[in-house]
């Protein structure tokens, strides 16, 4: 039977220390949370600004319900495009410094659209090797030439954009890096573009909120071949994602990109919410100011552990193999604090990835400082 086939693929996952599962949540996101029935500090939720559980997010969502309903009925291009997806489009457009903008269900769709639309064959894509599996999902699914550089390796990219003869020319880069991190060099890649007559896709689903000021990984970078995507899932406490380009571009999407036009509209309720989210986001500059705190003392104490160089909330602990991760990830858990074990294929390295957020107190970081340093140094 096809199922023996699927149980043994299970298995090896399983013998490998490779094996995932769900962890079920009896409540909101935050700080503290409750899982499996046991109440835990909570650091690998990409909350990073505390939003997701905010009083003014959640009256804006009920207030949303109330005036719009539930459901948005059909696609954007038929009847489920509110005033709110308007408004909220409107608003995210202005926030981050571009023309336009084009709201989506999820990050991974508006990935899939705008990649797909936007090249295909007799194109070229530049890639890095560190992008995102939703990116890379893209990239293949668009038939374009799909030429991948090594991680921020800006000379290797100048090689490969210097000898293509395609027509369309997309440079695809994650501008925060889910698993390292680590940054983009968005303001060179950008000058490469323009040299090369290339556009620039940015993934900002880890930059959105928490750098620039809130506006993002591209603030204070001016080119109208910048096509910006952001996820609202993270950061902003809500869900969904958006696109803001020239206008151009946002009309092209709406009429070429499948994954745009084939999907029922998000609810309007979250539209709602997401406007009440920007507003915090731009106006609680204290939120980053706590962030910043945070990742300062936990790179302090735990210097020469096995950190990642990481200015961002996501601050992974590189271990020995998938084994060890999964023990780590027990022991913090047995000790009341959460942090995710990531192992191959998802990276190549195993490690812990520690998630930051506004909404822990320095109490709950240094428990953790602590906690990881005894930890460390028993396994040496």
């Amino acid at each position: 039977m096809p199922f023996d086939a699927l149980d043994a693929d299970l298995n090896a996952r399983r013998v490998a220390n490779l094996y995932r599962q769900r962890r079920v949540l009896a409540g909101p996101q935050g700080a503290v949370v409750d899982v499996d029935g046991r109440r835990l500090i909570n650091f690998c939720s990409n909350d990073y600004l505390g939003l997701a559980n905010h009083p003014d997010l959640i009256a804006a969502a009920q207030a949303g319900a109330a005036r719009w309903g539930v459901g948005s009925g059909a696609s954007h291009l038929v009847c489920g495009h509110s005033a709110a997806h308007e408004a909220m489009e409107q608003r995210l457009a202005a926030f981050v410094g571009k023309p336009a903008a084009l709201s989506f269900s999820t990050g991974y769709m508006a990935n899939l659209a705008a990649v797909t639309a936007l090249v295909g064959r007799g194109d070229a894509i530049f890639a890095d090797k560190l992008n995102h599996a939703s990116l890379n999902d893209a990239c293949q699914l668009s038939h374009a030439g799909f030429k991948r550089f090594a991680h921020n390796d800006l000379e290797q990219l100048e090689r490969l954009l210097a000898t293509t003869e395609a027509r369309r020319r997309l440079i695809v880069v994650d501008a925060v890096f889910s698993m390292d991190g680590d940054c983009a060099p968005l303001a060179d890649i950008v000058r490469l573009a323009e040299r090369f007559d290339a556009w620039v896709y940015v993934d900002d689903a880890h930059g959105f909120g928490v750098l620039g000021d809130g506006r993002g990984s591209v603030a204070g970078i001016a080119s109208s071949r910048l096509i910006y995507m952001a996820t609202l899932g993270k950061a902003a406490g809500v869900a969904g994602a958006f696109i803001a380009a020239e206008a151009v571009v946002v009309d092209y999407l709406v009429n070429m990109a499948r994954p745009y036009i084939y999907t029922t509209a998000a609810p309007p309720l979250l539209a709602e919410a997401v406007l009440a989210s920007v507003d915090l986001i731009e106006r609680e500059h204290w939120r980053r100011e706590a962030l910043a705190a945070h990742i300062a003392s936990l790179r302090n104490t735990l210097a020469g552990s096995g950190l990642l160089p990481s200015a961002t909330p996501i601050q992974p602990l590189l271990v020995a193999d998938s084994a060890a991760a999964l023990v780590l990830s027990q022991r913090l858990s047995d000790a009341g604090l959460w942090v995710s074990a990531i192992r191959p294929p998802t990276v190549p390295t195993p490690r812990l990835r520690i998630c930051l957020s506004a909404a822990h107190s320095a109490d709950d970081v240094a428990r953790l400082n602590q906690t990881l340093l005894m930890l460390l140094q028993e396994t040496h």
